[in-house]
């Protein structure tokens, strides 16, 4: 119970940082509206609430000023303030300054308010993220004594906090008689007449279930299809199926997937890769 409140605070944290995240975007848009855009026209993974742009757009840079200079030394600019982690600040300075021109400019009155709110989401989103922080120490650290967490971590990509966030939830195992259990009870089950292998992008959930397991079990299965060939594979098949919704339809496939293993790993203590990957090792 303890661990689940932990688990549980952490949850609404994550979806308190999201809607500010959301807030921080949507006022970005008054003040350098095509900025989004730009990004995506150089090819960029930078997100809009990443450390450099919150900094670029919410402390004492006016557009005009960022739109004038040089771009070398906007692109030196841009790697001091992500400490040197950008593999293409130059790309990322032509973005930023092609969306100051294509924007357009808000009255001074209404621009200062727009920088005041920028100025309070980003202060925002700092200490959400530093609480999260915060609370995944913590759940680490208490995590540790429950046994079954060596069971889940020992899936690779599987780490501590999702690990802690499925047991909190689960509990004991043995109060689930089979692996669809479980999945009804994280509402990772479909409305009758669909299936979870349907091509439709439009099969809905039940959603009734646990939320907050469904969200672990969610996360957990994301983060193992990077480390796991298997599910990988598994994710990729499923993306290709449909033409909309591709990642949200198919994380939850795979997370439905990874059902079976959490309650394999749970009954039988600890991880065993399948025989064909032991061979190729």
């Amino acid at each position: 119970m303890a661990l689940q409140h932990l688990t549980r605070t952490r949850l609404q944290l994550i979806e308190q940082l999201t809607k500010t995240k959301q807030h921080f975007i949507e006022n970005i848009y008054y003040k350098c509206n095509t900025l989004s855009t730009e990004i995506k026209n150089e090819n960029l993974t930078n997100s809009l609430w990443s450390s450099t742009i919150i900094s670029l757009m919410t402390e004492d840079y006016s557009l005009d000023e960022l739109a004038t200079i040089a771009l070398e030394d906007l692109a030196e600019f841009l790697q001091k303030l992500g400490r040197g982690r950008f593999k293409a600040p130059e790309k990322l300075a032509k973005a930023i300054q092609a969306a100051i021109r294509g924007s357009y400019r808000l009255p001074k009155l209404q621009q200062d308010s727009v920088n005041v709110i920028l100025g309070l989401l980003a202060r925002e989103i700092r200490n959400l993220e530093q609480m999260i922080k915060d609370i995944d120490k913590a759940i680490e650290d208490m995590v540790e004594v429950i046994p079954e967490y060596q069971c889940l971590t020992s899936v690779p990509g599987v780490g501590k906090v999702y690990a802690a966030g499925i047991i909190a939830e689960i509990g004991q195992i043995e109060r689930f008689k089979d692996h669809p259990q479980v999945a009804k009870y994280a509402g990772l089950n479909w409305k009758q007449n669909q299936s979870g292998n349907t091509n439709s992008q439009n099969t809905k959930l039940v959603k009734r279930g646990n939320r907050y397991l469904r969200y672990y079990l969610v996360e957990a299965a994301n983060s193992v299809r990077r480390h796991d060939s298997e599910y990988q594979t598994f994710y990729m098949k499923k993306y290709q199926e449909v033409p909309k919704h591709q990642h949200k339809r198919t994380i939850v496939l795979t997370a439905r997937k990874f059902v079976r293993l959490v309650d394999a790993v749970l009954h039988s203590q600890l991880y065993t890769p399948p025989r064909r990957l032991m061979e190729d090792k």
